[in-house]
């Protein structure tokens, strides 16, 4: 069942629509987000993680006033990723991506371990897509249950937490000081 959802930003100028197909095993999405910082753009995308939720693929396009860019990420499965069908070794060994403001990337490691319903933390790094450069590095993260629908995230590279709120299916309701759900 495809679901209609939208965000809007709390701290940032922000908001996001997507529309998100979440499977047992997995989750497709076609998104749009509009932002003002640095400078006003918009943005398209596309998440494909359909098998264990783990990413398989991430397209996004980005434009503003005179610019346009666009980025295709994948990952083979096995560990390795390439940008725009060129190797990207910076984030091997990721399995997930991370696109900037957007509450929709962090369904992948909480239902892939569960952590929206069973106690439970884990460490990983994500291949985070920063907005609207479209540039690509490595970031640790660690997701930590708190209890029926609430999840800590903690960025392991710097100090920002956060205690995140789900639905049944682990997409975010209210993520603070980025973004509350007002639809869907």
């Amino acid at each position: 069942m495809t679901r209609a959802l939208a965000w809007r930003g709390l701290e940032e100028n922000v908001a996001e629509h997507v529309q998100v197909e979440v499977f047992d095993a997995g989750v497709l999405a076609r998104g749009v987000q509009l932002g003002v910082d640095p400078e006003p753009y918009r943005l398209e995308y596309r998440l494909d993680a359909p098998d264990d939720w783990i990413t398989r693929r991430l397209e996004v396009d980005a434009e503003g006033a005179g610019w346009r860019r666009s980025l295709v990420l994948e990952h083979d499965g096995a560990g390795h990723w390439t940008r725009d069908g060129e190797p990207l070794a910076e984030v091997d060994g990721a399995l997930d991506c991370d696109l900037a403001f957007s509450p929709l990337t962090n369904l992948m490691p909480v239902r892939r371990h569960g952590l929206h319903e069973r106690a439970g933390s884990c460490d990983f790094v994500v291949a985070w897509v920063s907005v609207p450069d479209l540039h690509v590095h490595a970031a640790p993260q660690r997701y930590e249950h708190l209890g029926e629908g609430r999840v800590r995230f903690e960025s392991l590279d710097g100090d920002f937490t956060a205690e995140l709120e789900l639905d049944g299916d682990g997409l975010v309701v209210l993520y603070p000081r980025l973004a509350e759900r007002v639809g869907g």
